[in-house]
């Protein structure tokens, strides 16, 4: 098949970019069209491709900018033109891939991330009082209403949806009217199962670990863990460092900033368990930490409900410091029943190779004209 890849921007390396690095490896000679491109920011299986860009990508310090740009996106991704003749073309969206204008015939397959999380949702997490500046908020009222319309529109010419989960599948026919089958994202777990499972949690530490953006919630274990006799490390780094580090906090909760590769399977070993405090569209570090042998605290609703299970991690119910302080305290008596290996062998079931097949096997019937009957994929997840 000759296939066009659609990503919504290359700037940063994250799950998304993970996905659409798991299906170069399995598409060789597929394209790729995305907004912004910051070269030497991606894999090598992507930057080896062509990679096709918008006019944003001309406008000085768009790299460092892009998010301030998001009213113009929907005009950049259609004003986005393919280079040739494609079998298909397959969208990874989160934001506006999906709305890449295809050629009449053109299939389009569009692997669903979260539809614009910040335009529905969770618009206050971003938006919401104390989360942004008075005219950021004043502008993201405004254009909400016009993106969340284009956002519907654009779905209609989807031919096929894949979810991540089966939370995101549920919002895509909640937002947008459409079924979508269910693919769980690639996970590379290989190298945080690597580590043995004898003496893991001897750190004594809990462990944070993600990008600051509004809806990642770290503002929620700073707070509880102001109130337990626990150490708390935080691992990132994003736009919401510097609210956040202007707080004074106590000396049981520890910035580490970034962290290296090599370093995060040792990291996740040594803690006690996970704290995963938002409401994830599938959520990857559950399963990394999984994967050492090392349980979650995990707010109880999203994504991690398809990655924890009652015997790998404790959910807290309220995505308040209260209710995480409280499973904390919960974990103290739970963790005596905890086994490493349940907790690796849930997350062997999220493997790269799994993700692969079933979306070759997707793109196969899509080509071929061939629709599942129903909106389930048969990935084996």
């Amino acid at each position: 098949m000759k296939v066009a890849l659609v990503h919504d921007w290359l700037v940063t390396h994250r799950g998304g970019e993970r996905v659409l690095d798991a299906l170069c490896e399995v598409l060789p000679d597929a394209d790729i069209y995305t907004l912004v491109h910051k070269p030497g920011s991606q894999s090598p299986a992507i930057e080896s491709r062509r990679i096709y860009t918008s006019f944003l990508q001309h406008i000085p310090g768009i790299h460092a900018r892009y998010r301030h740009f998001l009213p113009l996106m929907p005009s950049a991704i259609e004003a986005l033109r393919l280079q040739g003749r494609y079998d298909l073309v397959l969208s990874s969206s989160h934001c506006v891939a999906k709305g890449l204008r295809t050629p009449p015939g053109t299939p389009h397959l569009s692997y669903v991330h979260a539809p614009m999380r910040y335009m529905w949702d969770l618009f206050d997490d971003y938006f919401g009082p104390g989360r942004a500046r008075l005219p950021v908020r004043a502008a993201a009222h405004a254009v909400r209403p016009w993106l969340r319309r284009w956002d519907r529109q654009t779905a209609a010419g989807v031919t096929r949806f894949i979810a991540n989960s089966r939370h995101i599948a549920s919002k895509v026919q909640r937002f947008w009217g459409r079924e979508a089958a269910v693919i769980h994202p690639p996970v590379a777990l290989e190298r945080f199962a690597q580590v043995p499972l004898e003496g893991g949690g001897q750190g004594g530490y809990f462990l944070w670990l993600g990008a600051f953006a509004p809806y990642k919630r770290l503002d929620i274990a700073l707070e509880a863990f102001r109130e337990l006799d626990a150490p708390l490390w935080v691992v990132g780094t994003g736009q919401e460092a510097s609210r956040l580090g202007a707080r004074r906090l106590p000396d049981n909760i520890r910035f580490l900033g970034n962290v290296s590769d090599e370093a995060l399977p040792a990291l996740y070993r040594d803690a006690r368990a996970l704290i995963f405090t938002p409401e994830e569209d599938f959520g990857i570090t559950p399963l990394e930490s999984q994967a050492t042998g090392r349980p979650v605290i995990a707010y109880g609703k999203g994504g991690a409900l398809e990655t924890v299970t009652e015997h790998t991690g404790v959910f807290f119910s309220e995505q308040t410091p209260a209710a995480l302080a409280a499973a904390v305290r919960r974990f103290d008596v739970w963790e005596a029943s905890f086994r490493p290996d349940a907790a690796r062998a849930q997350a062997e079931r999220f493997s790269r190779a799994a993700f692969q097949s079933a979306m070759l096997r997707e793109m196969e019937q899509l080509v071929r004209g061939v629709l599942p009957e129903s909106p389930e994929s048969p990935s084996g997840l």
